[in-house]
């Protein structure tokens, strides 16, 4: 077992608390000098996004922003240290798109924020953050990003 972190993924939706999480999880890749992967999930279309249902997530149309989200979480990604920033977007879900990245990776630690998780369609519906945490097979961190 490897006891040091080399791959960190953090999932943004380009809000300000998804930015609090990309800043711990890029503290976390300085500490351990790891590469530090920021995710971003977007929907093809309204039909797919309308499909997930929730209420507590910012809903991405297209790649374009995406992109843009991807680019303004680099740029605060190396706010906090000398690190290997890289950026991984997918199709679909968040919890879908943070898991293939994850796979594909083969992360060592997961990094999200708490949102949606004391909602009241998170604790019906699920949210990425309990989700992720029940699906990941690498170490999961959720960051208190909001109450």
């Amino acid at each position: 077992m490897n006891d040091n972190y080399n791959t960190i993924v953090v999932g943004t939706d380009g809000s300000k608390s998804s930015m609090l999480a990309v800043e711990r999880a890029a503290r976390m890749a300085a500490a351990f000098d790891a590469k530090l992967i920021i995710g971003c999930a977007y929907y093809e279309s309204k039909e797919e996004a309308s499909t997930t249902l929730r209420q507590d997530s910012v809903t991405i149309l297209g790649d374009d922003t995406a992109q843009k989200n991807l680019a303004a979480a680099s740029d605060h990604a190396r706010q906090f240290g000398d690190i290997k920033v890289e950026t991984a977007i997918r199709p679909g879900t968040p919890v879908s798109a943070l898991m293939d990245i994850v796979n594909d990776t083969k992360a060592d630690l997961l990094v999200v924020g708490n949102r949606g998780i004391n909602s009241l369609t998170g604790r019906l519906l699920g949210s990425v953050p309990a989700d992720v945490a029940r699906q990941s097979d690498c170490d999961v961190m959720i960051v208190h990003t909001v109450n």
